[in-house]
């Protein structure tokens, strides 16, 4: 699909699924907004995107906090006058520990990412959706919405709760042009699951590297994902698990 001069948001954007999701984007075309907190490897990003290029810039975004992504929503927004992709990737598991020897500061700060930060984007930028007749929200979803993994208890509970939001921001702005979708990859090969592999708990630390997919096939599968395409899946979480799901998405199987 060409997203020549569309404006897309991409919230984690600093590394792995994030940045190879503003490398796909900006190669068709679109102007990324490249929103994390470390506003170092955001900006190389979008410095190795224009050199071959591409259109990009970074904004320093803590997306748990809500004056952040206020601001992230109307600097997209002044781009070229309305924000046409919002994805929602920013995400955090560590530090992975069973609920009685986990640390409620940092278990509050997930929530605070993995959640608020999903809420906060919806909030901040579908009023100018609305005022420009649409718009699409990809949210980075899991297998863990539906699943209870030892360990990921922050994790499991905060794609439940982004699963939700996912169901009601469709229930509520379809008919106002507003798409939003989740979008479950599975395992995937990034820094993350380094983090899950040195835990050593639950099966999904047990897995081969082999197995996880890359970041640039979830990048693909966001690009369908913000298409008519996908217009099917509307107000659920499309998964990426299975062969069936893989080819809907125009990947190619494992």
């Amino acid at each position: 699909m060409n997203f020549y001069e569309k404006t897309v948001v991409i919230t984690g954007a600093s590394r792995g699924i994030g940045a190879a999701t503003a490398e796909h984007f900006a190669a068709a075309g679109a102007h990324v907004v490249l929103a994390a907190r470390r506003p170092r490897e955001t900006a190389q990003l979008a410095e190795r995107i224009k050199d071959a290029g591409g259109v990009a810039e970074a904004v320093t975004c803590d997306v748990s906090r809500y004056d952040d992504v206020a601001a992230l929503a109307r600097h997209a927004q002044s781009v070229n006058g309305r924000t046409d992709l919002w994805i929602s990737n920013a995400g955090l598991i560590d530090p992975i520990a069973r609920i009685a020897d986990s640390d409620p500061s940092a278990w509050s700060y997930v929530a605070d990412v993995n959640l608020k930060g999903v809420y906060f984007g919806l909030r901040a930028a579908l009023p100018g959706m609305i005022n420009a007749g649409g718009g699409t929200f990809v949210h980075i979803s899991s297998g863990a919405a539906t699943s209870a993994l030892e360990g990921w208890s922050h994790y499991c509970a905060t794609k439940a709760a982004v699963l939700s939001l996912t169901r009601v921001a469709d229930r509520e702005y379809r008919d106002k042009g507003i798409r939003v979708i989740g979008l479950s990859p599975g395992t995937v090969a990034t820094a993350m699951q380094k983090t899950i592999s040195a835990s050593g708990i639950n099966p999904v630390s047990k897995l081969d590297w082999s197995a996880h997919i890359t970041p640039q096939d979830v990048a693909r599968a966001v690009a369908w994902a913000a298409n008519p395409a996908a217009d099917a899946w509307l107000g659920q979480d499309f998964s990426l698990k299975s062969a069936e799901g893989r080819a809907i998405a125009g990947l190619p199987p494992l």
